[in-house]
């Protein structure tokens, strides 16, 4: 049985100087189920109480690679040669900006920033500059960061269709109130619903914001189709297509998303899988859109463009653009599929993937939710009650079913055999509680087809 003593110890100390005993909410997972990490190596890490895990969250995507890749670790010790920070430019931030632009055909110029959240907000800000309207779409479901003019959800909880639309609220306390208006939703997938908002213009539409695969809603994917349409309805109604490839950006292929499904942006925003692990992140675009920054545009930051990050940035991508890097974890990740499903199969449990195999859901259902309303619908109580197992059992996996599994290059054949041999594992414990717990709910199908 997996004891977290130290962890459950320390989570009692560090509680009286950070708000719940983190450094960001998403990372407490209950007073005596939080975990601390002493170290991480390949894909694999360790807690305090040296449980060790075979690693599927990878930090919600940015270690491509494996943690501790030496390649990459050896470019960040030379960039510390460097010298750090400036608040000056070195030769490095062109020849990653390039290396950018020839991965990404969208990004013509390229600007740094620090973190996801960063990177979204300057995109907004450029889109407002250019098209001169202030409110912007996003997709239900969709994420984009910690600031006041995407933190407004739509609530489907308890929502009806018969009702209307979902009513949009505050994504936590402190939002101001005056940002609602800026913020619009669409579901994703219904371009009539987006066309709606367009052309309304009272709604003062300058820029539509999507995640074509939701990196906090299971993976869920746009359809080719939805993503040709909202293109159109962008360039027909003045509107400027920002897709945020903060999670996708060099994971699911080397030119994101935008190659997967052959989209181009007129911003995209990356910032993940960069530079394996290292903070850095990026707002481009169109030359004509991003020359907004300098002339009117005011974008920077202190620590913009640290030559430790920027160091590690150009050895990630240049393994990631050169080598087989990306086919080899996306090889991985349909093993592993072909895995789950043999062993789900073999127990009659109904079940399906989403996203990409570098960064997949898995639902235990016959067919995914195509957007966020139905997947508010749909049974995910299996997959609640299977993670913690998979944790007792050394598979580390996101606890709100919300979350994808993310993989990288160091996950080989060992994890992956040892893997499924842990999940099979815990499925049968699931089970077993499942029909203690709830016999008449299995029964009744429940996961069992």
């Amino acid at each position: 049985m997996r004891s977290l003593s130290r962890s459950n110890a320390h989570f009692k100390k560090a509680n009286t100087k950070l708000p719940l005993g983190v450094s960001s909410n998403f990372r407490y997972w209950g007073d005596d189920k939080t975990i601390y990490i002493r170290r991480g190596k390949g894909a694999r890490v360790w807690d305090i109480d040296d449980n060790e895990y075979i690693d599927y969250r990878l930090a919600y995507g940015p270690v491509i690679l494996g943690y501790g890749d030496e390649r990459v670790d050896e470019a960040a010790r030379n960039g510390m040669n460097v010298g750090g920070v400036f608040a000056l430019s070195t030769e490095l931030e062109y020849e990653v900006a390039s290396r950018i632009s020839k991965m990404v055909p969208a990004a013509e110029l390229v600007r740094f920033s620090n973190s996801g959240t960063e990177a979204v907000m300057a995109a907004l800000r450029i889109a407002r500059a250019y098209t001169g309207r202030d409110s912007h779409v996003v997709m239900e479901g969709g994420y984009h960061g910690v600031f006041s003019e995407v933190m407004w959800y739509s609530e489907i909880e308890d929502w009806e269709p018969a009702d209307g639309d979902p009513d949009v609220l505050p994504y936590g306390d402190g939002v101001p109130k005056i940002t609602k208006r800026m913020f619009h939703t669409a579901p994703m997938n219904d371009a009539n619903a987006l066309e709606d908002l367009f052309k309304n213009p009272k709604n003062d539409i300058g820029a539509f914001l999507i995640e074509p695969i939701m990196g906090n809603c299971c993976a869920i994917s746009a359809d080719p189709q939805y993503l040709i349409d909202a293109r159109e309805l962008c360039d027909r109604y003045g509107v400027l297509l920002i897709i945020d490839e903060v999670k996708t950006g060099f994971r699911v292929a080397k030119g994101g998303v935008q190659e997967l499904f052959g989209i181009t942006a007129d911003i995209c925003t990356f910032a993940k899988a960069i530079a394996n692990g290292y903070p850095i992140s990026v707002v481009a675009g169109r030359e004509d859109i991003m020359r907004q920054v300098g002339e009117g545009v005011v974008h920077g930051g202190t620590f913009t463009g640290h030559s430790v990050s920027l160091a590690a940035a150009a050895k990630t991508l240049e393994i990631l653009d050169e080598t087989t890097a990306l086919a080899d974890i996306e090889s991985y990740g349909l093993k592993l599929q072909a895995g789950i499903t043999r062993l789900l199969d073999d127990r009659g449990i109904e079940h399906c993937f989403t996203g990409h195999p570098s960064l997949m859901g898995l639902f235990f259902a016959q067919s995914a939710p195509s957007d966020y309303r139905e997947w508010m619908q749909s049974d995910y109580d299996f997959y609640d009650a299977l993670a913690p197992e998979l944790h007792e059992q050394g598979i580390l996996v996101e606890p709100d079913s919300r979350e994808p599994w993310f993989l990288c290059e160091s996950h080989n054949v060992e994890c992956l055999d040892e893997t499924l041999d842990k999940f099979e594992r815990a499925v049968d414990i699931t089970l077993s509680k499942f029909e203690q717990q709830a016999p008449d709910k299995v029964a009744a199908g429940g996961p069992i087809q």
